[in-house]
């Protein structure tokens, strides 16, 4: 640039310095003076001020939810939850939502009440932690306790001026109900087994253990756009619905010979949500143990920053990625690490053995000499306050005191000596939780039902409960089999997973609303990974249990050997099923 051009450079960059410098100033001091000069938090009224946004968004443009979450953080709401005790009255307006954020869920009109989810990390809890909340059940709720499909465990009907005393009574226990609800990371998830599966590959309680205490500890992964599923799986013989997650990490073993050094590492699945029908699939990488929570920590961020904030139906990372393509949302987690991914097709990694179908159920040997882990079937995963206690109980007097809730909503006893295995599960079974496997009881899933949650149709778990009881009473299964009711779609019990998923809705018949369910078959995961297919639909609730009779009947009159309920009715158009399985 010659001389005169930089002269007349820096001579226009003076003036127009010099004329926004001179730019009117119109404000009021703290005295209620009008000024014309510059002063320090005083803003200028004469000029146009910029809309504010939230991780880029204009705040015009946010859903409801995330204006709320902008108005008042719900992580600084202990003086509300405290004056909700105090006058024993439930929140009203946004603060429904901003409850949630500390696990408290006020359910009306299904119940005039409040619903504590409870984190349990790892699906790993102990004695004395079942035992007191059992006592918070009994003390102040309902009298019960629910297994989740994300193994948490959630207490029920607590009135308004006892949310405080919960709270403080979980971090007694070591607890935390923090970020169960609303738009934050959910329980984070393991393979149940981690650390006692002979076949697993790595125990990942630790992995689940680590996330869980720095989302907890990390304010900026709360109020994410939408909620967030994490799990860990260990590789081994029980499943934990790894591929149902946002992000899963699934350990695996690399051979020698291969493009990276042989040893233990995770694949990472993305992007599952099987509500809106998509398994996570696998984002080429190989992830060494010790980097899996850094890259879930970058990935939650990238979420955070990125993730749709107007649109509540488009807000999952499942949008997120199909906006911009796995590659991108990789590139953009690599910006956020201090360390390359790395990447491995899945190809070189050495094949997963195959699941155990209801491993989590019954007698099976650990890898420490010696010991069995008893795994328990809870029907519908709900327990009285007192079930719950006999069951800390027997924890502790013939095992470790360790408990483990499944994502099937049953439990697992660990560490129980060779000769006190006959006596524990003479004990489950005297409590009503059998360690039967090929039961119909032992396969339902169910969501919370229209007992206690406004969204649902149906009354999945007392309906769940007189199924299994009519099917079990009728048929011989030889093989597992998971059926899954859920309310409405939504789908908290994963109706498209199941063998059979039923989802709940409303039939007229003879001109009156009934309950009924849409039938759904076919569904798996894992290494059966498959949506159910609708069969039927619009079935009433009182013709239900016949029409599965028939179902299973023809299935066991038809099927070749031992072939599983869903290979069996994967093979057949859905049309030709419905017409083998009419009436």
């Amino acid at each position: 640039m010659h001389k005169e051009h930089v002269a007349e450079y820096v001579a226009g960059f003076a003036a127009g310095a010099a004329g926004r410098a001179r730019l009117p100033f119109v404000g009021e001091t703290f005295g209620g003076q009008i000024t014309n000069l510059p002063v320090a938090g005083v803003a200028n009224r004469a000029i146009e001020v910029e809309e504010r946004t939230v991780h880029g968004t204009p705040l015009t443009e946010l859903a409801k939810e995330e204006i709320w979450k902008y108005e008042h953080d719900p992580l600084d709401l202990w003086e509300q939850i405290v004056a909700c005790a105090d006058a024993d009255t439930p929140p009203t307006g946004a603060d429904v939502f901003r409850f949630k954020f500390h696990g408290l869920f006020h359910v009306a009109p299904a119940q005039d009440a409040f619903m504590l989810r409870v984190r349990v990390p790892g699906n790993v809890m102990s004695a004395t932690q079942l035992r007191g909340l059992a006592d918070m059940a009994a003390e102040w709720g309902g009298g019960y306790g629910d297994v989740t499909t994300r193994g948490n465990i959630q207490l029920r009907e607590f009135p308004p001026r006892a949310v405080a005393g919960v709270l403080m009574r979980l971090q007694d226990l070591g607890l935390s109900s923090r970020g169960a609800g609303a738009d934050n990371v959910r329980n984070i998830t393991a393979t149940p087994t981690s650390g006692i599966d002979p076949d697993e590959v790595y125990d990942v309680r630790p992995l689940a253990r680590a996330l869980q205490f720095y989302i907890l500890n990390t304010r900026e992964l709360f109020g994410l756009p939408r909620k967030f599923n994490v799990s860990f799986d260990s590789g081994g013989r029980v499943s934990v619905v790894a591929d149902t997650n946002d992000i899963a990490f699934v350990a695996t073993r690399v051979p020698p010979g291969g493009p990276i050094a042989a040893g233990i590492y995770f694949r990472v699945l993305l992007a599952g949500i099987t509500g809106h029908q998509q398994f996570a699939t696998d984002a080429g990488l190989a992830l060494e143990p010790h980097e899996c929570v850094a890259v879930a920590a970058a990935m939650l961020r990238v979420y955070a920053a990125n993730g749709d904030r107007t649109n509540r139906k488009k807000a999952r990372l499942k949008y997120l990625i199909e906006k911009w393509g796995t590659e991108r949302f990789l590139s953009e987690t690599e910006k956020r690490l201090a360390f390359p991914l790395r990447r491995c097709a899945e190809a070189a990694c050495e094949p997963r053995r195959p699941i155990e179908r209801h491993g989590h159920i019954g007698v099976h040997a650990q890898k420490q000499p010696g010991l069995h882990y008893v795994g328990a079937a809870i029907p519908v995963g709900r327990m009285r306050a007192d079930q719950m206690r006999k069951l800390a109980d027997i924890a502790d007097r013939y095992g470790s005191g360790d408990l483990r809730p499944t994502v099937w909503q049953n439990l697992i006893l660990t560490d129980i000596p060779d000769h006190h295995v006959d006596s524990v599960c003479a004990e489950l079974a005297a409590l009503g939780f059998g360690a039967q496997r090929a039961s119909f009881a032992a396969g339902m899933v169910a969501c919370t039902g229209n007992t206690g949650c406004k969204y649902s149709a149906t009354n999945t778990k007392g309906q769940a409960t007189l199924l299994a009881a009519y099917l079990d009473a009728r048929l011989q299964l030889d093989q597992p089999l998971n059926i899954h009711l859920t309310g409405c779609p939504h789908s908290c019990a994963q109706h498209f997973i199941g063998d059979i998923g039923l989802l709940g809705t409303t039939v007229t018949v003879d001109s009156v609303p009934v309950e009924g369910y849409h039938v759904y078959v076919g569904g798996g995961s894992d290494d059966t990974r498959g949506l159910g297919r609708e069969l039927f639909r619009s079935v009433p609730f009182s013709e239900l249990a016949p029409v599965l009779e028939r179902v299973l009947e023809i299935y066991q009159q038809r099927r070749s050997s031992d072939q599983s309920f869903s290979a069996f009715v994967r093979g057949h158009p859905i049309e030709k099923l419905r017409n083998l399985f009419a009436a």
